[in-house]
């Protein structure tokens, strides 16, 4: 899980470098030579969503502040978004922004590491690393107990293999995270 969110970071940084660049003229051509896509209703619609993204992701990427602090920002909601504490990742990811000075609406973004389709996953993985750490302890619930009983009802055995394994997954993400967008950043930052 590590790796694969590891990977997933490289390649969205990589994805957002490309959505900013404007349509290649292969595809801006292609457009154009299927009759009349330009200038049909889905060929505008096309058109306008590819500008949409590429401005709210040059939007979301030059936000105030050095690229140190947008960095930090970052890093700190990728941390945050590694806990189980869903519904307060958002809040949580902010306020550490704020103590390490990075940005907030990065730091918001980074949050996203965990989403519906990756936190049981993510979850589990931490609670493994946890276990590999303090011993086996209770055994993993399942994800059937997570949502029926939440994590109040799991007990100490299970919520603290669950931090600690989080507190190391989020450190690691969150320093992977920080080197590669203060990278990308800085090699942006360059290129003006």
């Amino acid at each position: 899980v590590a790796t694969a969110a590891i990977v997933c970071l490289s390649r969205l940084i990589s994805c957002i470098a490309v959505l900013q660049q404007p349509l290649p003229q292969s595809l801006r051509s292609h457009l154009h030579c299927h009759a009349g896509t330009a200038d049909t209703p889905m060929g505008r619609m096309l058109r306008k969503a590819h500008r949409r993204l590429q401005r709210s992701l040059q939007w979301i990427w030059q936000q105030e502040g050095t690229p140190g602090q947008r960095a930090r920002g970052l890093a700190a909601g990728i941390f945050c978004g590694c806990f189980p504490i869903f519904g307060l990742q958002t809040l949580v990811g902010i306020a550490l922004a704020s103590v390490v000075r990075g940005n907030h609406l990065l730091a918001a973004a980074g949050t996203w590491i965990s989403n519906p389709f990756t936190y049981l996953p993510l979850y589990w993985f931490n609670y493994r690393i946890g276990a590999l750490l303090l011993g086996p302890g209770r055994e993993w619930p399942g994800f059937d107990a997570l949502q029926l009983n939440g994590f109040s009802q799991l007990g100490w055995s299970v919520i603290s293999r669950l931090l600690l394994g989080s507190s190391i997954t989020g450190t690691v993400c969150a320093a992977l995270g920080w080197w590669l967008s203060l990278s990308w950043l800085l090699q942006q930052q360059r290129k003006r």
